[in-house]
């Protein structure tokens, strides 16, 4: 490297921290270090902000076009959002709770269920949901071998070996699989259960554990020692927004932009590399940027992209993602219908469609303005539903269909999960999520440790979102906080000031301008004074002598 290079790396960056990647974590992370005094720049390829939980306007309506509803669990989304000044908009969905949709009927999820598995496979819900047949099969788990040491990986295999293949086609695979948008077969019992193994090796079957799990969550939120959850129908243990989850996005990214961050659309960052004074970014564009530490806030496929030249991540780059799953491919269809078009909540707050079904092509549809009363007040009388199509199972139905095929058959699927022919909508739209692999699969946990040994090896790289913390806003948003809390400026290689520091210098000059004008004001007033006083008296003096 030439001196003058040397001299240039060695200058302090531009920017404290570049993100490269504008979803919630990299949001989050902006968020939280324009707040500290950062210099801050975030990229994003797309061309808007906020990943899945980014705004979709629809026949007047503002609806989210990705995430509608966070997890309850942990409280971390719920407390961010109170600190952004949502804190009276945090909404509970309608408490009918979810259906599960099946080859000849529609029927309420069961209640006592994890993730599908019922704990009283003889219970009338269950039975609704799978026949006698399917539930006298559950119930064979209380009469086989007692499970002595719970240490099943996958959860498909488990279920299915416990209590056969209509609990799990028909229960566990919509919701699970749902969930999770992972095959339940490589779905891991560790991530998506925690605990489960330890209360089977306790209760000696796979329902008695799962009674075990529902009991101490009970009793957790019965001591305080957990935040109560709105799950006492299946599919509800979740809150939202009033106006959208959206809206927590754009909040952050105003409250970035007030702390003088830059936030900047439509640019696809190609590589990075450390250099002296931190790192060097380079855009497909061909635009160098540095800063002093890098977040990198994106799908596991797209960070390997950028970093994958780097020590660490060459090997994971060359090497098959966890459980052989690759990427999914989610595409959500939403439609507004004209009112009257729908009677009611026939099937609650949405539909999970079993594993089993043949003639309905969606995974999953979500009857919005049943599910949040705000949006039934927004729609005035119109209804709005999505639909769901794709799982890690497979493409998606609508694969290859033009954005009109992919509404009729929204339409088509819609009007046979509610049981009527529904009108044409007054709008559609189609919104198509490539997601990385599921953070949730067999094997994930040791690569996303894998990810952060190889950033952590890096000075002043840091890895946030779905592909390190695993999926949902629930696990994204406390994650991408406390990697905030990393970045410190006393670690950079060259120390920098912050943008605080420019509001002063301006504040300073604006002080003295103020004074100097004040200043001058004063001069002008004494002048005017003086020009207004009487001539000396001696005028009056010599008058009077005379």
């Amino acid at each position: 490297m030439t001196e003058p290079a040397q001299a240039a790396d060695a200058a302090a960056p531009r920017w404290d921290t570049i993100v490269a990647g504008a979803g919630m974590g990299g949001l989050v992370v902006a968020h939280e270090l324009a707040g500290r005094g950062y210099r801050v720049l975030v990229l994003d390829a797309a061309d808007h902000l906020g990943g899945v939980a980014s705004r979709l306007e629809l026949d007047g309506l503002a609806l989210d076009a990705g995430a509608e509803s966070f997890a309850t669990r942990g409280g971390a989304v719920a407390e961010l959002a109170a600190e952004l000044g949502l804190d009276g908009d945090i909404v509970a969905p309608n408490v009918a709770g979810a259906w599960l949709q099946l080859e000849d009927r529609a029927v309420p999820l069961p209640k006592a269920t994890l993730l599908g598995i019922p704990s009283s496979p003889l219970s009338q819900d269950v039975i609704d949901a799978v026949g006698w047949g399917g539930a006298l099969r559950a119930y064979a788990d209380r009469l086989m071998p007692v499970l002595k040491l719970g240490k099943d990986d996958a959860l498909g295999p488990l279920v299915r070996r416990r209590m056969g293949a209509r609990v799990l086609d028909r229960l566990v695979a919509p919701l699970a699989g749902g969930v999770y948008s992972a095959d339940p077969e490589v779905l891991d019992v560790g991530t998506v259960a925690p605990g489960l193994n330890n209360a089977i090796t306790r209760a000696g079957s796979l329902s008695g554990g799962v009674a075990l799990v529902l009991e101490e969550r009970a009793a957790a939120v019965a001591r305080g020692d957990a935040a109560p959850s709105n799950a006492s129908k299946p599919g509800s243990a979740v809150l939202g927004i009033r106006g959208g989850v959206h809206r927590i996005a754009e909040r952050l990214v105003e409250r970035a932009r007030e702390h003088r961050a830059e936030l900047r659309t439509g640019v696809r960052v190609a590589t990075a590399e450390p250099v002296e004074a931190g790192w060097r970014v380079v855009t497909e564009a061909g635009e160098a940027l540095e800063a002093s530490s890098l977040v990198v806030a994106m799908p596991e496929a797209q960070a390997l992209r950028v970093l994958g030249g780097l020590d660490g991540f060459r090997e994971l780059a060359g090497s098959p993602a966890a459980g052989g799953a690759g990427g999914v491919t989610v595409e959500l269809v939403t439609l507004v219908l004209p009112e009257g078009a729908v009677q009611g909540d026939p099937r609650g707050t949405g539909v999970l469609v079993a594993a089993d079904v043949t003639r309905i092509r969606a995974k999953a549809m979500t009857h919005s303005s049943a599910k949040w009363s705000w949006l039934r007040e927004a729609a005035a009388g119109r209804e709005v539903v999505r639909l769901s199509y794709g799982s890690g199972a497979g493409a998606p139905a609508t694969e290859g269909l033009s954005d009109a095929e992919a509404a009729e058959l929204a339409l088509a699927d819609a009007s046979a999960i509610l049981g009527t022919t529904l009108p044409a909508p007054l709008a559609s739209a189609r919104v198509r999520w490539e997601q990385g692999q599921p953070s949730s699969v067999v094997g994930a946990r040791a690569r996303q440790q894998a990810l952060r040994a190889a950033a952590a090896a890096q000075a002043n790289l840091v890895l946030v979102g779905a592909a390190v913390a695993g999926t949902g806003l629930a696990q994204v948003v406390p994650d991408a906080r406390q990697a905030a809390t990393g970045i410190r400026r006393e670690a950079f290689a060259v120390p920098g000031t912050p943008w605080t520091a420019d509001v002063e210098a301006e504040l300073a000059a604006h002080e003295a301008e103020v004074a100097a004008q004040d200043a001058a004001a004063q001069q002008t007033h004494a002048a005017e004074d003086a020009a207004s006083e009487p001539r000396s008296t001696e005028t009056g003096t010599h008058r009077g002598e005379a």
